[in-house]
């Protein structure tokens, strides 16, 4: 069985800072301790950097089946654990679409064929899949993934009757989108008839607006305590929408729990001018009064979560004109060092941020020994040098779309390694050729 003794690292893991040493046997974390010895480990020196669980993300869309020219399983994964997440539940709003088990196995497939990272899939509901999702078992995926307001794909569910039917018949977590497509279509109307097809783009935020997410997110909350179905609501992005969760209860408790993504925590409708359509994503970026409050629901815990929702398109999509461009970005790969950034800013503790990061989705969605730094458990792992800044450029994206909205800027921490299932799989900018990724199973008695 092949062994790693990972010497001198700084540990952050469930609320605390410590230095140490991890061994490694095969796949998982056999000891944690102040000082290890072996004669049979490779041995690598970490010189004091910090050593964290690898990240796991919620919502990621890696573009397979069919959009593959934006991305596919393989090179989105490999982009992400450049970026220390380990593993991705991915979006079933690809083509086909992943509403059927049939699809759904079937993307498990490419999975298990392609991918660097450890991997789950969102099973969709639609106004007319209720029969289907019924027959899913609930350790067959991560979840169910529902679009209360439109986006890409169009997997929009607006029949009430059909809604509240999902929410009753599954014990899965349903993380859904939520914005109010009426509320959409009048403001897009009106602001077409005020511009025609130039609309600006700083008029996004106002078409898909405060009021749009708030109804939306309201009416799924109070339809999950209606039903008492377990409800994730994605991508939050509004400070008015915060009320609508608790942070007085522990997150295995909760029935009703939240996200926040890296963009809406980073970016304020005053990027629009500079960024333009490279920060369109629904729901929108809003005001930096917005981005203010949802800091504080991450440290306060009424967000529980932060992901990504990593959705890449080509330059050449995103740079047409407001209406034609499509929402989502690419995140994956530098999702971890601007959070890092923002630690190391103060806005944030490095315990929240893996907390939030590794911890609580681990939890909420209730996976199987990963999330943690404990013995027995998987080693995904992820090596960050907290002093070596490094710029964001052409040359070291990742991304099959070529481009990232942090182009130009400069990290002050850079990933060094990261191990997935024990395998070290990312070393100094070069990756293994072997791919020891996993399919996720679950604790969901």
């Amino acid at each position: 069985m092949k062994k790693t003794l990972l010497k001198n690292a700084r540990f952050i893991n469930e609320g605390k800072q410590w230095e140490g040493d991890l061994l490694v046997e095969g796949e998982r974390i056999a000891k944690i301790d102040r000082s290890i010895s072996s004669d049979t480990a490779v041995v690598i020196d970490l010189k004091g950097h910090y050593v964290m669980p690898g990240i796991i993300d919620d919502q990621v869309h890696f573009r397979e089946p069919g959009l593959t020219h934006k991305g596919t399983i393989a090179t989105e994964s490999r982009a992400a654990i450049a970026g220390g997440i380990t593993t991705f539940m991915e979006q079933p709003n690809t083509i086909p679409q992943t509403t059927t088990i049939k699809k759904l196995e079937e993307k498990f497939a490419m999975g298990a064929k392609s991918s660097y990272a450890n991997y789950s899939f969102l099973f969709g509901g639609t106004n007319d899949n209720l029969e289907e999702l019924k027959k899913l078992d609930k350790n067959a995926c991560s979840g169910v993934k529902l679009f209360l307001g439109s986006s890409t794909g169009n997997m929009l569910v607006d029949d009430e009757g059909i809604l509240e039917q999902i929410f009753r018949n599954t014990e899965m977590v349903i993380s859904a989108h939520c914005e109010d497509e009426t509320t959409i279509k009048q403001n897009l109307h009106a602001y077409k008839e005020r511009y025609g097809e130039d609309i600006p783009i700083k008029c996004h935020p106002l078409i898909r607006s405060e009021e749009a997410c708030y109804l939306s997110s309201s009416k799924a909350v109070a339809l999950a305590k209606k039903t008492g179905a377990r409800l994730h609501v994605f991508h939050v992005s509004t400070g008015k929408e915060l009320a609508l969760f608790q942070n007085d209860i522990p997150l295995a408790e909760k029935r009703i729990t939240a996200e926040v993504c890296l963009h809406h925590l980073w970016f304020s409708e005053d990027d629009y001018e500079k960024y333009g359509t490279r920060i369109k994503w629904n729901p929108a970026i809003k005001k930096a009064s917005d981005r203010e409050q949802l800091w504080q629901g991450l440290l306060d815990d009424r967000i529980d979560i932060l992901a990504t929702d990593h959705a890449p398109h080509t330059i050449e999509e995103k740079n047409q004109k407001y209406l034609k461009a499509p929402s989502g970005g690419p995140l994956v790969q530098h999702a971890l060092p601007a959070m890092m950034q923002k630690a190391m800013e103060g806005k944030i503790s490095l315990e929240h941020m893996v907390t939030k990061m590794c911890h609580n989705p681990a939890i909420l969605f209730q996976i199987k020994d990963r999330g943690y730094l404990r013995e027995g458990y998987f080693a995904d792992l992820v090596v960050v040098d907290p002093n070596k800044p490094w710029r964001v450029d052409k040359d070291s994206i990742l991304y099959k779309c070529g481009w990232s909205p942090f182009e130009g800027i400069t990290f002050n921490t850079q990933i060094t390694h990261t191990f997935i299932n024990g395998h070290l799989a990312f070393d100094h900018g070069k990756f293994s050729a072997d791919r020891h990724a996993q399919r996720l199973t679950f604790n969901r008695p």
